[in-house]
């Protein structure tokens, strides 16, 4: 005979194989509860387990390093200096913190974009300059060859990404000893990282060796340029660490000597540590979290409209369960077989949905703004479909556990001949307290979505002082012999933009060295004579270099005086204009017109010949436009150059298709360079906007899918009251109710429900919509009128929900109805 154990189990394997086949056979016998049923729970799970693909990929497991928890990201500040709230540290921080005993290693690295050539390829690649620590400090292996040592050349070696190595050098397993050009200079390839090595963010494509000076020849001050990665030891407090760095960075000027000025910043000096995670995800965090949470509410509504359903059906089966009772079937069994059916019903809602989430991951991947790192390898894994698998088991419970405990209570023997009536009404409210919390969940989806949508609107109609439309821009850093200082770099870029402007339909065209929403422009401390007698600080403004008819060609509007000429890039010229904002910070009051102004502590100064609207540089959401200062292309000597690779801007009608004439112009005057950075600035206004549109977007889709979800469920707890009051609808009319009284006394019970829930509704809403406030632009987040319409707008779907049924119930027969009671 069978072991015990083994036979239970062989029975409880024979149960639970014939209640599956008992659902199957029930559920096919309603094809339409099961289709409605499996799509809703579908919809539901196959968003959240989209969504939480891209959470796991980018939040919960962002760095694939050894103890990626005790990597961190070391910047300085300097409080009451003229300095950022944040900048890079200099190099000699990163010589002086290596003696740190709280961390067990520390790296440099600075970023930058430059012409790298192999074979027949040319092309702009994104570069940085590590130390050889930090890869050990980050515990990175190559893929191929090996990593860079102190030992290496700094000049002669680099290490390419994987992507680059598939591209580039044909995936070639003997590419390690291969040399190309970077930067102007020969380096040989001595490894290829793995595809997921994406330091300091996915763009980079090779890594070459940081190259320091000798410390005694090291010109201590260079901040910003630079940034330090380091590796806390085990157990080490952030504080404890912050003491140490602090004290070391203090003994700087004492091994390298440097200005009062610099020993002034180091004595306000303060490290700020972060961790490396929070570094990379950066501002991502919040949307992406908050977009789980959206998915999550939809299922709720989801759940709760299947309890209902799944609550109707059980109720029609009322007597099917009175009589499995009184022929001897237990609680337990019924209740199993319910649950049976619930987690069938689950388990092929919850396939459907990792199919949808299969399809719809692409499409969030490809819509998603730019800066979420790595989002581009998010992948329905285990992880993901282990979720899935754990959410359909929950949804089943969910839905199924409390209207099978319900409908299997015994009752008396007179229930089998019961119809239902007044009884079965006053049981309904706990369909009704599930339609009250689909309404208000539906509703603080809606107000969400309002609320992006009002911000998305403003943005969209901020005018940043130049134009977004008919503008195309373009990169060129043009590597000849012959340009070797201003004049001939300037000469260079005026003929090839006279080459450009002479295209078919080309307005204008110039150049600048930071091109607004894209590289921004960097900031500077002016001095003015004014304030040279006065020893005031003037508040630093952002400076550019432009050329050609650049304001012409962005639309920057000229208020007085005039733009820059042909002369005013010659040597020595001395010639500035200023953004209006600019005039009223440095010459309030004044006559901002042939004042003069230096950059460099007064070694040279530039007149201003002209007054200009001002602009927002990095983000339409700043509070005013930026200051601003535009110099000439060339400086005050022959040697300075301020536009080393810049970019064209273009106005022509023709900006989504002039690339390729542009181009076949490279390919003719400049072959040496590649065209790079190319952009319309009308994308670059989208692109600046991508996260708020994105999240808009998605909670647009939730709040939309929520809304038919609660209409869905309104029409069918309605639907079922209609049904269970046939009778007393039957008696009304044939003691002389109207047909639009019935209607009406439907469409208020639905009626009645909804503004329970959106008075439910936009109570949470008041709290929960506070989480939108980093998105949120032009509007507050408990904003009235997007309250009151979202609400009318529930009402509305809601009354027309409640009309189906309603219609139906005045359609009732009296005697017809009479007759079968």
């Amino acid at each position: 005979s069978e072991p015990g154990g083994s036979g239970r189990l062989g029975r409880t394997l024979d149960e639970a194989l014939r209640d599956i086949s008992l659902a199957g056979r029930t559920l096919r016998r309603a094809p339409g509860f099961a289709f409605v049923t499996i799509v809703t729970l579908a919809l539901a799970i196959g968003a959240n387990t989209a969504i939480f693909s891209v959470v796991d990929t980018v939040l919960l497991d962002p760095l694939d390093y050894p103890a990626s928890d005790r990597l961190v990201a070391i910047y300085s500040s300097a409080p009451g200096s003229d300095l950022p709230d944040e900048f890079g540290p200099a190099p000699e921080f990163y010589l002086q913190y290596q003696d740190a005993e709280l961390l067990d290693g520390v790296g440099i690295f600075r970023q930058s974009q430059t012409t790298a050539r192999w074979a027949d390829q040319i092309d702009r690649l994104f570069v940085t300059q590590a130390s050889p620590s930090v890869f050990t400090t980050l515990g990175a292996t190559p893929a191929l060859g090996r990593l860079p040592t102190p030992e290496d050349d700094p000049g002669s070696i680099a290490v390419i990404s994987h992507g680059l190595w598939e591209t580039w050098f044909g995936s070639d397993p003997e590419v390690i000893g291969h040399s190309f050009e970077v930067s102007g200079r020969m380096r040989t390839i001595v490894g290829v990282m793995k595809p997921d090595f994406r330091f300091p963010e996915q763009r980079v494509t090779v890594w070459i060796h940081q190259e320091l000076t000798d410390e005694a020849e090291l010109r201590p001050g260079d901040f910003g340029g630079s940034y330090l990665l380091a590796r806390l030891a085990p157990a080490a407090e952030l504080s404890a660490v912050e003491a140490e760095l602090t004290l070391l960075a203090s003994r700087l000027p004492d091994r390298f000597g440097g200005s009062q000025p610099y020993r002034d910043i180091i004595e306000k000096h303060r490290p700020v540590i972060r961790s490396l995670e929070t570094q990379l995800v950066g501002d991502v965090a919040g949307p992406l979290w908050l977009l789980l949470g959206t998915v999550a509410i939809v299922l709720l509504i989801a759940c709760t409209n299947v309890a209902n359903l799944f609550s109707v059906r059980a109720e029609s089966r009322r007597r099917d369960f009175d009589v499995r009772q009184a022929l001897g079937a237990g609680r337990g069994r019924l209740v199993r077989s319910q649950m049976t059916e619930a987690v069938v019903l689950a388990a092929l809602g919850g396939a459907a949905g990792v199919l949808i989430a299969w399809v719809s991951l692409p499409l969030l991947v490809r819509f998603a703004p730019e800066n979420i790192p790595n989002l581009d390898t998010a992948r329905l894994d285990g992880t993901a479909l282990l979720f899935s698998s754990g959410l359909a088991l929950l949804t089943a419970f969910v839905f199924g556990l409390a209207p099978s405990i319900r409908f299997s209570r015994p009752r008396v023997v007179g229930a089998l001949g019961q119809r239902g009536g007044v009884g079965e009404r006053r049981r309904g409210w706990g369909r009704d307290a599930l339609v009250l919390v689909q309404t208000a969940s539906a509703l603080v989806l809606l107000v969400g979505s309002g609320l992006l949508m009002r911000s998305f609107l403003a943005l969209t109609s901020v005018d940043p002082g130049y134009d977004t439309r008919d503008i195309f821009s373009f990169q060129v850093a043009p590597q000849r012999d012959e340009l070797v200082d201003g004049p001939s770099y300037a000469q260079f870029h005026q003929g090839f933009m006279e080459r450009v402007a002479a295209l078919p339909g080309v307005d204008a065209v110039g150049l600048t060295n930071w091109l607004p929403l894209d590289e921004g422009a960097g900031q500077r401390s002016f001095t003015t004579e004014q304030s040279q007698v006065s020893g005031d600080r003037l508040p630093p403004v952002r400076l550019t270099m432009v050329g050609g008819e650049f304001f012409a060609a962005m639309g920057i509007a000229l208020e007085r005086g005039r733009t820059f000429d042909s002369s005013d890039h010659q040597v020595g010229s001395g010639t500035a204009i200023v953004g209006a904002r600019t005039a009223r910070q440095l010459w309030p009051g004044e006559d901002p017109l042939g004042q003069r102004l230096s950059h460099d502590d007064g070694r040279n100064w530039a007149t201003v010949v002209g007054v200009v609207e001002d602009i927002f540089v990095e983000d339409f959401r700043a509070p005013e436009r930026d200051p601003m200062v535009y110099l000439p292309m060339v400086g005050p000597d022959a040697r300075s150059w301020g536009v080393g690779s810049p970019a064209y801007v273009v106005r022509t009608e023709r900006a989504d298709v002039i690339a390729p004439d542009i181009r076949a112009l490279m390919r003719e005057h400049v072959p040496e360079s590649p065209m790079y950075r190319i952009f319309t600035m009308e994308a670059l206004a989208q692109r600046s906007m991508a996260q708020l549109s994105f999240t808009m977007l998605m909670l647009a889709i939730a709040s939309g899918l929520a809304l038919v979800l609660g209409a869905v469920g309104l029409y069918g707890v309605l639907s079922y009251v209609v049904s269970t009051r046939n009778r007393e609808i039957a008696v009304r009319m044939a003691v002389g109710a109207r047909d639009r009284t019935v209607r009406r006394m439907v469409v208020l019970q639905g009626a009645r429900l909804t503004a329970l829930g959106v008075l439910a509704g936009l109570v949470a809403a008041l709290f929960l919509t506070r989480a939108l406030e980093s998105l949120l632009f032009g509007v507050g987040s408990m904003d009235a009128t997007t309250f009151a319409a979202m609400s009318g707008l529930m009402l509305l779907v809601a009354l027309l929900a409640s009309y189906l049924p309603a219609r139906r119930a005045s359609l009732v027969d009296p005697m017809e109805a009479l007759r079968s009671e």
